[in-house]
């Protein structure tokens, strides 16, 4: 007869002077709120703008997708396998609003749906498919879901009389509700620890600032482990080491951050950082890096999300790793916008400038899949638990066109998804994509989202 596993409820954290801190599965607990000890299955969405360099995005056939990726997949190569890329899934098509493709490309995105027509000054689209599955998961978890940015949603454009929020929105509560997305990785942590003022009047408590995670603060949370770990095999101790660990190194990636960002300003400001006294003011107001260190930026937001779903802090994701217009890739030799170079004419230095942003940004994403691959969770990988998708709200952001929108889904879904093929001829719409996804994660589907008309069987285990 087999032993007894021990289960862990869905809330079980670290405890100490205000900061709790949620577990990593372990694998002598199983889940107390999911059926046979599975680990529940994640969701996670990531976006670029703008389109690809298409023949340098598809791969040239099924045969050859895992051997020879092509350019734009080759740091996804290492976890190719649990990956499928699909052709053929169609976007929305934008009539009426023919002169608003890039107020669409972002906030059609999930919800597969145009806004009213007769209100477009005001937002009125549809819930978007990470909010529906929030609203089905969202109670197990500390978070409901978690939208994260790279670059503030404060862009001002109001193409073809459109809400300048549909500009640089993907996450929609309600028809008529954008979900903002936290672009400071600070925050983030913040949330994710549910450190709060304990000495705030009345009933409602504020978030309050948290110290850096040195070895002091790690030991007050250790503290109230010690208990535990005293019933753990040396194997889950050992997990438990290495996931305080890497809250250390995020919390430590984010102050160099933070150190850097004070320095500029102080610098701006004319004070020179060899100058700078202890008492100093710090700046009032701290930017989110977009210099040389931005893909450093995106790697501790993609940290924060790996952080998030292993903990099981949260279930849902959102990560909008830029918004159409305002971004530049200093880092990568080249100074001028993401958009300009878009519509290139087929000039051959602004195609290179193009497939390289794209590189970038599937390397971001490929980061954090690897990571999760790497993570062990109930005899699989945290990434076997998870559906991963990376995408684009345009094909070809030359001609605005969206018949083939680019998309990566990377995860099995709990056993949900069959890996590692690439579809060259997909018959399907982003709203059959979303919620054969929905479907996969087994979020209940009452009505189909968005244009969709069916689910996408193949892309099935």
């Amino acid at each position: 007869m087999s032993k007894p596993v021990n289960k862990i409820g869905r809330r079980a954290c670290l405890k100490g002077l205000g900061v709790s801190l949620a577990l990593p599965l372990m694998d002598s607990l199983g889940w107390a709120d999911t059926t046979k000890g599975k680990p529940p299955v994640r969701l996670g969405f990531m976006y670029m703008p703008h389109g690809v360099i298409m023949d340098q995005f598809w791969p040239a056939t099924a045969e050859s997708f895992l051997s020879s990726p092509p350019p734009a997949l080759e740091s996804l190569r290492p976890v190719l396998n649990q990956c499928v890329v699909m052709k053929g899934i169609s976007g929305v098509p934008i009539s009426p609003f023919n002169g608003a493709p890039h107020a669409l490309e972002l906030s059609t995105w999930l919800t597969a749906m145009l806004p009213a027509a007769d209100k477009r000054n005001e937002i009125n689209i549809a819930i978007s498919a990470d909010q529906i599955a929030a609203n089905h998961v969202g109670a197990f978890t500390a978070l409901p879901s978690l939208e994260l940015a790279t670059m503030p949603q404060t862009w001002k454009e109001n193409q073809e009389g459109l809400n300048e929020g549909y500009y640089s929105h993907c996450s929609f509560r309600s028809p008529t509700q954008a979900v903002p997305a936290e672009v400071n990785p600070r925050n983030v942590l913040y949330r994710l620890f549910n450190k709060q003022d304990q000495n705030q009047a009345g009933g409602a408590r504020e978030a309050s600032p948290l110290s850096a995670l040195d070895r002091s603060l790690l030991d007050i949370v250790l503290g109230g482990a010690r208990d535990l770990r005293r019933t753990l095999p040396a194997s889950d101790q050992r997990k438990l080491d290495e996931y305080l660990d890497s809250v250390r190194s995020v919390e430590r990636r984010i102050a160099a951050i933070e150190h850097r960002q004070k320095d500029a300003a102080l610098e701006k400001a004319g004070v020179r950082p060899s100058n700078r006294h202890a008492s100093d003011s710090p700046p009032i107001e701290i930017r989110i890096p977009e210099g040389e260190k931005r893909s450093e930026y995106m790697q501790v937001m993609c940290d924060l999300n790996v952080l998030a779903f292993q903990t099981d802090t949260t279930r849902v994701s959102t990560y909008i790793g830029s918004t159409p217009n305002g971004a530049s890739y200093p880092e990568l030799g080249f100074n001028d916008q993401h958009h300009s170079n878009t519509h290139h004419n087929h000039d051959a230095e602004k195609v290179r400038k193009i497939a390289r942003i794209t590189e970038f940004n599937i390397q971001q994403f490929a980061y954090m899949v690897k990571k999760m691959a790497g993570l062990r969770e109930a005899g699989g990988t945290l990434l076997d638990n998870c559906i991963m998708m990376w995408g684009s709200g345009l094909e070809d952001g030359n001609k605005h066109t969206r018949e083939n929108l680019p998309f990566v889904i990377a995860g099995k879904g709990g056993g949900s998804i069959k890996t590692g093929r690439f579809f060259a001829d997909t018959k399907g719409n982003q709203g059959d994509l979303l919620t054969t996804l929905l479907a996969c994660a087994g979020i209940p589907i009452d009505r189909p989202v968005g244009i969709a008309t069916k689910q996408i069987e193949e892309l099935k285990a």
